[in-house]
């Protein structure tokens, strides 16, 4: 399912929360929507499900207003970061109401998902620690069988034997079944091997948004040392937004085409040289550096 956020905008009182968000996530893929609390992740999250209505613009699932349309949310499963349960229902009571609004659900799966991760259909969920409620929302969000799964800060509270079960389930059914994930999170390296694309929300506006194999084909980390230290031209040549230097060995980060960079170094007759992948992290904070913005306000690991 196509998802496309339409210029949207969220105003409660004289709070801008979202600020005419643009963005496009392709079927089948995994969306990391980033940035600090407070960013205005949540509120987008809710709009995208449905559950507030844009003040401007709007979101579409292959082409339809997601508002007021229970056709397409019966396609759309929202996990918000404070699992929600009716007083004293049971997982099994839970898996009814599910069953009443996803026509894709399976009672099949229900069962053995809830097999899987140990949790009786009979028990009372308020009585489960906030880890296993996150559990027993993955189940019956996965036994729903959505196309669309809007995850707010989906692994908080699991530990990480869960955390990889959760998402190796996650991308079965992105590989079988076509299903498009947009997770929202704080933390970088939650998301890095996640994501097929990510963007970066800050007070409301989004700041960044791209593929994250467009991403690494643009940035690299070079190390390399000289027997004489070169001169401009080296960092001009290879397009350095970001030197470092101890002793005769240089850092070099490096942003634009780097198909031919080995060919370029090499001109340069250095003694050693190493290209190496950058993070996340690293990556971002050169990014949202030339936007002027600290990285370290705008994402908390």
């Amino acid at each position: 399912m196509k998802v496309v956020v339409d210029a949207t905008s969220k105003e409660f009182g004289k709070v801008l929360a979202t600020d005419n968000i643009n963005l496009e996530i392709k079927p089948a893929t995994v969306h990391g929507l980033l940035g600090s609390n407070g960013a205005g992740k949540t509120t987008l999250m809710k709009i995208m499900s449905g559950i507030y209505k844009a003040d401007q613009g709007m979101v579409t699932y292959d082409g339809k207003n997601i508002y007021e349309s229970p056709e397409v949310k019966k396609d759309v499963v929202f996990l918000h970061d404070i699992p929600f349960f009716f007083r004293g229902s049971s997982l099994k009571k839970m898996a009814k109401l599910y069953q009443s609004m996803y026509s894709n659900w399976s009672t099949e799966r229900f069962n053995q998902l809830s097999k899987h991760f140990g949790l009786s259909p009979d028990v009372q969920l308020s009585q489960l620690s906030k880890g296993m409620k996150r559990q027993a929302s993955f189940i019956l969000a996965f036994a729903a069988r959505p196309k669309v799964m809007l995850l707010d800060e989906p692994f908080d509270g699991l530990d990480p034997i869960i955390r990889k079960q959760v998402k190796n389930i996650m991308m079965q059914d992105i590989a079988n079944h076509g299903m498009t994930v947009i997770a929202s999170s704080h933390n970088l390296r939650e998301m890095e091997d996640l994501c097929d694309s990510v963007s970066i929300m800050h007070q409301g506006k989004l700041l960044f948004n791209q593929d994250l194999s467009d991403i690494r084909g643009n940035h690299c980390k070079l190390q390399i040392a000289f027997k004489t230290l070169p001169d401009d031209d080296f960092y001009k040549q290879l397009n350095v937004v970001h030197s470092s230097q101890r002793g005769r060995i240089i850092t070099c980060i490096i942003k634009g085409d780097i198909s031919k960079i080995e060919e370029k170094v090499t001109k340069y007759h250095p003694l050693m040289y190493d290209i190496l992948p950058l993070t996340l992290e690293e990556i971002f904070t050169y990014e949202m550096g030339e936007l002027g913005y600290e990285i370290s306000n705008i994402i908390v690991e």
